[in-house]
C-alpha cells in the first residue's frame, strides 16, 4: 500500500474562507494527521454544523454529512453507533458548538462515543459578519453589543474537564506540528476527544490576532499528569498565560463498548432478535 500524504484527503473544492483565516492552517493539519494514521478516506466520515469552520467537511476527500446549526455531534454519534469501524471526526467553530450545540458537547461526553470533536475557535461569529460568540472576551464591541457586552465568556477547556471529557486538548492552528500531534492522539483515543483550536478570524475579530495570540500562549509543563483533573482544571482556569498541549486523558468504556454490553444482556434475558417473529415481538406487550 502506498503512503499517503495529506493531499490524499483533499477534495477537489477550494476553500472559501477569508484571507489568512486559521481554518486554512487546521485543514492542512488534520489532513496531515489523517495521513499518518494511513486512514482509507473511505474509512473517514467527518460531521459538522453551521458557520465558517462547518465548510471543512468540503474541502476533504472523505464522507462527510453537514447538519444543521449545532447539531454535528448527534450526526457523528449515530454514524458511529451504525458503524463503529469508521474514523469519525465531528467539527465546527465556537459558535456552532458552544451555543446552539453546547447542550450536545454535555452529552456527549457524557456518552463517551469514540470520535474526535475538533471546534475551531475564532471568538467571533464570522459567517454573519461579526457578532460576539460565546468565546468572546467581554470588551469586545460588535454590531450586536454596541456599548457594553452584558455576557461572560465560557472557558471551554474548563467546560469539557467538568464534563469529564475523556480526551481533552488545546492547540494553536499557527503550531502545525503540535497540533498534528494532538489530533493523532486524539483520534487514537478510545473515547470522546475533544481538541479546543485558536484559530483567528482575521476579517471581523481584532483583538484576537496571530500575534497576540503568541504572545499568551505557554506550553502545559513538562510532566503534567494527565491523569489529574483538578489540576488540569487549574491550569485551564488561567488565561495569562493560555496553556496549550494535552490536559486530561481518561480511558472508560465508550459508548458503543457500552451498547455492546447491553446487548449481550439483552441476548441473555430474551434470546437473539433475529430468531422473533413479529407475532411473538407483540405477544410481549399483550
Amino acid at each position: 500500500m502506498a503512503l499517503k500524504t495529506a493531499e490524499h484527503y483533499r477534495s477537489k473544492t477550494k476553500p472559501t474562507w477569508c484571507k489568512d483565516c486559521g481554518d486554512y492552517k487546521v485543514l492542512e493539519t488534520l489532513t496531515a494527521a489523517l495521513a499518518e494514521l494511513e486512514l482509507e478516506p473511505h474509512d473517514i466520515v467527518l460531521t459538522a454544523g453551521v458557520g465558517c469552520a462547518s465548510r471543512l467537511p468540503f474541502y476533504t476527500n472523505s464522507y462527510g454529512f453537514h447538519t444543521v446549526h449545532g447539531r454535528a455531534l448527534p450526526a457523528a454519534i449515530g454514524i458511529k453507533i451504525a458503524n463503529r469501524d469508521r474514523t469519525v471526526l465531528s467539527v465546527g467553530g465556537d459558535g456552532d458548538g458552544f451555543s446552539i450545540g453546547g447542550n450536545h458537547f454535555i452529552h456527549a461526553s457524557r456518552k463517551n462515543p469514540d470520535l474526535t470533536y475538533i471546534i475551531m475557535d475564532n471568538e467571533i461569529y464570522g459567517l454573519t459578519k461579526g457578532q460576539n460568540s460565546p468565546t468572546s472576551h467581554e470588551d469586545l464591541l460588535t454590531k450586536i453589543n454596541p456599548y457594553e457586552v452584558v455576557e461572560e465568556r465560557i472557558n471551554p477547556v474548563l467546560m469539557a474537564l467538568s464534563f469529564n471529557t475523556s480526551f481533552i486538548a488545546r492547540g494553536f492552528c499557527d503550531d502545525q506540528d503540535q497540533l498534528k500531534d494532538m489530533i493523532v492522539q486524539a483520534v487514537k483515543h478510545k473515547g470522546f476527544s475533544f481538541v479546543h483550536v485558536l484559530s483567528p478570524c482575521t476579517q471581523y475579530n481584532q483583538k484576537v490576532t496571530y500575534e497576540s495570540l503568541r504572545k499568551r500562549i505557554k506550553q502545559l509543563p513538562d510532566g503534567h499528569d494527565t491523569s489529574d483533573r483538578i489540576i488540569s482544571m487549574k491550569y485551564a482556569l488561567t488565561q495569562e498565560p493560555l496553556y496549550m498541549g494535552i490536559f486530561y486523558k481518561n480511558a472508560r468504556m465508550t459508548l458503543n463498548d457500552k451498547l455492546e454490553h447491553l446487548r449481550e444482556i439483552s441476548y441473555d434475558q430474551i434470546g437473539n432478535p433475529s430468531e422473533y417473529s413479529l407475532k411473538d415481538v407483540i405477544k410481549q406487550f399483550e
